[in-house]
């Protein structure tokens, strides 16, 4: 007969309650009731964390729709600058004709009027376009760019709920933090500008995959991810130095391979059949002069000098070397190896910030992994604040560009002072989580003796290479465990 012992049956610590530790969920609670009771009884439900998450984010995103609507009847077809002034363009209906889709050419294969030659999007991406076109009606032009809006609106919409519920399993104690992704107001304005949401709701599985120990499964997502947009591929630096200080070489050997292989699955297909269109995105990027939302572009403005591309290219990647030297020295140096989820905000604001172009969608791949990093609604609300005034003021800007004489609009120094506001939003927010890794007492996923949840066989692995002095607080004495599976959906023992 088995002992005691044996026959103990393991609980899942509770869930965080985020009205019980931060202040701005607490007031925000007031509008459905006020936060949850010391004494509150959280009997069983069918709406769990996940659940409720989820649902939110579809609300959400249906209210980003309806924001485009002006456009969707009339602005995207009548007038140059009236879908500036109602700040609801998108790239998806102009796309439709202007990339072939509306003649059913083939994309990567088939030759483009115009100075594009070829779709100029990854492959994966491309597909996914692709089969939107497929889906979308007959009629008239105008009603098909509309169709093709609307068909990739729903698809759209799945890689939203897939980005929400991903950030909510990440961290197994903290669900409730992925209402930070489904209320961001940026994430719904900016869902349907373009199709960059594929890409980040790969990159959310990957971190959840990761989370789980899951490491081929993480390598795979994120070489699909890749395959999507480029900037998932980032993820694995900060991954591999992280690895190096725990000694982790093997498991980082997976993902790469994972990634690797994912990778070349989808593009060498079209790498070798129609290498001229496969490597038009690669080219472009390279050829694309100082465009919108960069702090090159306040340079060129204010000083009347345009940059030659080769220069900015260079000093481009030169900073972004010395960010992600940063970075690396952050994760080998900190008293606590810092969290994944944190290196990996890092290393993608850096590229954003050091980039020479910021269409005001890239915001959409910071989101999530600010959620998992920085959960925090004060700060996280600072940063969103500052995102839709960039927002704004990019569509502001083009309307007064397009509008002739009237200047219906922001003139440039308005547009130069957005831009600015959104480059501080986003170094403030590196900036706390830059703190919160070099005290790490004062990183909130941490103050309950959890030690990395998104780290998967990083969380409690013990240091193997370190630079300076490390040291490892009472609190954060947690043994690794095995990867759990992953359930999706299920309800953990405790909500609020």
């Amino acid at each position: 007969m088995p002992s005691a012992e044996e026959t103990t049956v393991h609980q899942d610590p509770p869930v965080v309650a985020p009205t019980r530790r931060d202040e701005i969920a607490a007031a925000g609670s007031e509008l459905i009731g006020g936060p949850i009771g010391r004494w509150a009884w959280l009997g069983s439900s069918r709406l769990t964390p996940v659940r409720v998450v989820a649902l939110v984010a579809i609300g959400m995103f249906a209210l980003g729709m309806v924001q485009k609507m002006p456009c969707y009847d009339w602005a995207w077809f009548r007038g140059a600058s009236s879908q500036y002034t109602h700040a609801c363009y998108s790239d998806i209906p102009h796309l439709f004709l202007g990339r072939g889709f509306a003649d059913n050419l083939v994309p990567y294969f088939d030759r483009l009027n115009g100075d594009m030659q070829y779709l100029e999007y990854p492959v994966l991406t491309g597909l996914f376009m692709e089969v939107a076109s497929w889906l979308t009606p007959g009629g008239s032009i105008q009603y098909r760019e509309q169709m093709y809006w609307m068909v990739n609106a729903g698809m759209l919409m799945i890689c939203a709920v897939v980005i929400a519920v991903c950030v909510a399993r990440t961290h197994r104690r903290r669900p409730w933090d992925a209402l930070l992704v489904a209320l961001a107001p940026a994430f719904a304005l900016t869902a349907t500008i373009n199709w960059d949401l594929l890409a980040v709701a790969l990159t959310a599985a990957a971190m959840l995959m990761w989370s789980r120990g899951r490491n081929l499964a993480f390598g795979i997502l994120i070489g699909l991810a890749t395959a999507a947009k480029l900037y998932p591929v980032l993820l694995l630096g900060p991954l591999f130095v992280l690895c190096w200080r725990a000694g982790r070489f093997r498991e980082f050997g997976t993902a790469l391979l994972g990634t690797a292989g994912a990778w070349l699955v989808v593009n060498l297909p079209v790498m070798v059949l129609a290498p001229e269109g496969w490597k038009k995105f690669y080219t472009f990027s390279q050829e694309r002069q100082v465009d919108f939302g960069s702090f090159w572009l306040i340079i060129t403005q204010r000083t009347g000098k345009s940059l030659e591309v080769g220069t900015v290219n260079t000093y481009a990647t030169v900073l972004m070397v010395l960010a992600c030297a940063g970075i690396g020295a952050l994760a080998l140096m900190a008293p606590r190896r810092p969290r994944f989820a944190q290196l990996a905000f890092l290393v993608v604001a850096a590229f954003i910030l050091t980039n020479k172009v910021y269409s005001p969608q890239y915001v959409l791949w910071l989101v999530p992994l600010a959620a998992l990093a920085r959960p925090r609604w004060r700060d996280f609300l600072i940063w969103q604040a500052c995102e839709v005034m960039y927002f704004l003021g990019i569509w502001m800007y083009l309307a007064y560009t397009t509008s002739g004489d009237a200047h219906k609009g922001l003139p440039t120094e308005g547009y130069q002072l957005a831009i600015a506001v959104h480059l501080a939003g986003t170094l403030y927010l590196c900036a706390m989580v830059v703190r919160d890794a070099l005290l790490p007492e004062r990183d909130g996923v941490r103050t309950d003796g959890t030690d990395d949840p998104s780290g998967g066989v990083l969380d409690g692995a013990e240091d193997r290479f370190v630079l300076g002095q490390s040291y490892r607080l009472p609190e954060y004495q947690v043994q690794a465990a095995e990867a759990p599976r992953v359930e999706w959906g299920t309800r953990p023992p405790e909500a609020g």
